[in-house]
């Protein structure tokens, strides 16, 4: 009799193991599979913020100028090369509603200015003729810091140029923080800045 007993305590015993086992298993798989989301999730994330991390060779970091895409546009302009769209931040833009810098009034400290350059290409859509942007190319960048560019009007200056091939960006290695200011000089009675706000 005894021996029975043991052969059924061992027998349940035997199969409470392999409950436990099989109701483990499906444990464990999502727990592998939440684990995998997570780091794929922050390797897109660490990616899209890539071109954040970037700095000019004047030590301009491409994220001063972080939410650029979703800044008002200023104005735009077009060369035979280059299709333009100058974006600037909310403050730059109450200073130009302001009147700035028509009034005689310089851009406030911490104003910032962008301008987006695409190659154009003829539109295919279009039951007239005109040109769309195509390739994306740089991002020509403006910010006011008196204090940290003091040589330039206030203004410092960057590149960030556009490989679409890899979808990343790059600092123009050519482009030290005072790399538009000459350029720019021809407007310093306009505080250095070429655009208008323009009526809309």
């Amino acid at each position: 009799m005894s021996e029975l007993l043991r052969k059924s305590v061992a027998k349940e015993q035997h199969e409470q193991k392999i409950e436990t086992r099989t109701g483990l298993e499906p444990i464990a798989g999502s727990t592998f599979i939440a684990v995998t989301v997570f780091a794929v999730l922050v390797a897109a994330t660490v990616y899209a913020q890539d071109k954040y991390s970037l700095k000019s060779p004047g030590g301009i970091a491409f994220s001063d100028f972080k939410g650029y895409d979703d800044w008002a546009v200023v104005s735009s302009a077009r060369t035979d090369e280059v299709l333009k769209v100058i974006v600037a931040n909310p403050a730059m833009i109450n200073a130009y509603k302001a009147n700035v810098p028509a009034n005689g009034q310089v851009f406030p400290e911490g104003s910032m200015i962008v301008k987006l350059q695409w190659k154009p290409k003829r539109s295919t859509e279009a039951p007239f003729a005109v040109d769309v942007p195509d390739v994306f190319r740089q991002a020509f960048v403006m910010e006011k810091d008196s204090k940290r560019f003091p040589k330039t009007g206030g203004w410092g200056y960057a590149v960030f140029n556009y490989d679409a091939a890899s979808d990343k960006f790059t600092p123009d290695e050519k482009s030290p923080a005072d790399c538009g200011h000459s350029c720019h000089l021809a407007v310093k009675a306009k505080d250095y800045i070429f655009h208008r706000y323009q009526k809309r």
